[in-house]
C-alpha cells in the first residue's frame, strides 16, 4: 500500500472484504439481510410507536421494552448500510477513525441491549415473585436509574476499546476479513504485543453479557420455584405465559452473541465465512424478532396493534 494512505503504521483507511469465501454470492446474500434489516426498522419502530403511544402501556415491562427497541435500532443501522453497501458497490474501504467508532458502537450498546434483556428479567421477578410491591419497587424514578445505569455501564467499559486499537501499530495489513469492524478482528491486524488488551476485553464481555446471562439464569430460577409453589394449574400456566415473550428473547439474543465470542477466541476449527456470518445473524436476527416476539405473546401490544390496523368504529 502506499505511504499516503499509513500514519505512523496507522492505516488511513480499512479494507473489508465481506465473508471470505463467499464474495461471488455477496449480492444474493444480501437480499436477505435487506430484508431482515427492512423488517427491523419496521418492527421497531412499531413497537415505540404503539408503547408511546398508549398510556395505559407506560409499565415497567413495556419501558424496558422500549429501551431494547432503541439500542437494537442503533446496532443494527451502525454495520447495515456499511454492509450493504460493500455487497451492493463493493464499497470496502471504511476510514480508520470511522471503524474505531463502529468497534464501540456495536459493543457497548450490544452491552446496553444485554442489560435492558437483564431488566426486563428482574421485572418479571419483581411481578411474579413480589406481585404486591411490583408498583413500589419498580416506580418510574428506578426504571429511569435502571436504563442510565445499563447505558453508563456499556459506555464506560467499552470507551477504551477505540483508544486501545487506536495505539497499536498495524504494519501487516489493512485488510479486515468481516463485514464490519470488530475489537477482535483489529486485534488481528497488529503486529504488536495485545495480551493485556485482549484480556480486558475478555474481562469486560464477562463483566457485561457473562454477568448478565448468570443474573438471568438466576432470576428464571427463583421465578420457576416460585411459579411451582402457586396453588392452581392455571395460575402456573399464566405466570408461565407472562415469562414467554421474554425467554425466547434470550434466547434469539445470547445463543448467536455466545457462538460468535467463543469462535473468535477459541474456534480455530470453525471456518471464517461460518463465523462471519453467524456475526452477522447476532447484529441482525435479535433486532428483526424481538418485535415479533413481543408483538405476537405480548396480549396487550398485540391488542394495540390490532387497533391500529382495524378501522376506527365509531
Amino acid at each position: 500500500m502506499s505511504s499516503s494512505n499509513w500514519t505512523n503504521l496507522h492505516p488511513a483507511t480499512f479494507i473489508l472484504i465481506g465473508i471470505p469465501g463467499l464474495e461471488t454470492v455477496h449480492i444474493w446474500i444480501s437480499i436477505p439481510f435487506c430484508f431482515v434489516y427492512m423488517s427491523a426498522l419496521l418492527g421497531n419502530f412499531s413497537l415505540l410507536f404503539i408503547i408511546k403511544s398508549d398510556l395505559r402501556l407506560h409499565e415497567p415491562m413495556y419501558l424496558f421494552f422500549c429501551m431494547l427497541a432503541t439500542a437494537d435500532l442503533i446496532i443494527c443501522t451502525t454495520a447495515m448500510p456499511k454492509l450493504l453497501s460493500l455487497f451492493w458497490f463493493k464499497d470496502r474501504e471504511i476510514y480508520f477513525e470511522a471503524c474505531l467508532t463502529q468497534v464501540f458502537l456495536i459493543h457497548s450498546l450490544s452491552s446496553m441491549a444485554s442489560g435492558f434483556i437483564l431488566a426486563m428479567a428482574f421485572d418479571r421477578y419483581v411481578a411474579i415473585c413480589k406481585p404486591l410491591r411490583h408498583s413500589t419497587i419498580l416506580t418510574n424514578k428506578v426504571i429511569v436509574g435502571i436504563g442510565l445505569a445499563i447505558v453508563l455501564r456499556g459506555a464506560l467499559l467499552f470507551s477504551p476499546h477505540p483508544f486501545l486499537l487506536k495505539w497499536l501499530p498495524y504494519c501487516r495489513t489493512n485488510i479486515i476479513s468481516h463485514t464490519y469492524c470488530e475489537f477482535m478482528a483489529l486485534i488481528k491486524l497488529a503486529c504488536a504485543q495485545t495480551r493485556v488488551r485482549r484480556t480486558y476485553s475478555l474481562i469486560v464481555a464477562f463483566l457485561t453479557g457473562g454477568l448478565d446471562f448468570i443474573l438471568i439464569i438466576c432470576s428464571y430460577v427463583l421465578i420457576l420455584y416460585a411459579v411451582f409453589c402457586l396453588p392452581s394449574k392455571a395460575a402456573r400456566l399464566k405466570a408461565l405465559g407472562t415469562c414467554g415473550s421474554h425467554v425466547c428473547a434470550i434466547l434469539v439474543g445470547y445463543t448467536p452473541a455466545f457462538f460468535s465470542f467463543l469462535t473468535h477466541r477459541f474456534g480455530r476449527h470453525v471456518p471464517p465465512h461460518v463465523h462471519i456470518f453467524v456475526a452477522n445473524i447476532y447484529l441482525l436476527v435479535p433486532p428483526m424478532l424481538n418485535p415479533i416476539i413481543y408483538g405476537l405473546m405480548t396480549k396487550r401490544i398485540r391488542e394495540r396493534f390490532l387497533q391500529i390496523l382495524s378501522p376506527s368504529k365509531l
